[in-house]
């Protein structure tokens, strides 16, 4: 009985991995826009339209 609980919840955590790992470790393009502005590899122009492209 105790192996059945183990298989399901395996199954369980299996099913939703993917979707837990894009919550957990992937940043939002918003946040990357960021980044990338202030490192400055793009302009405020391009920063500015890509925002309004997000929106």
């Amino acid at each position: 009985m105790f192996l059945i609980w183990i298989v399901i919840i395996a199954v369980i955590i299996w099913a939703f991995k993917d979707k837990l790992n894009l919550n957990l470790n992937q940043e939002n393009a918003l946040e990357i826009l960021k980044k990338r502005y202030a490192k400055g590899e793009i302009s405020k122009d391009e920063f500015e339209r890509m925002k309004a492209d997000l929106n």
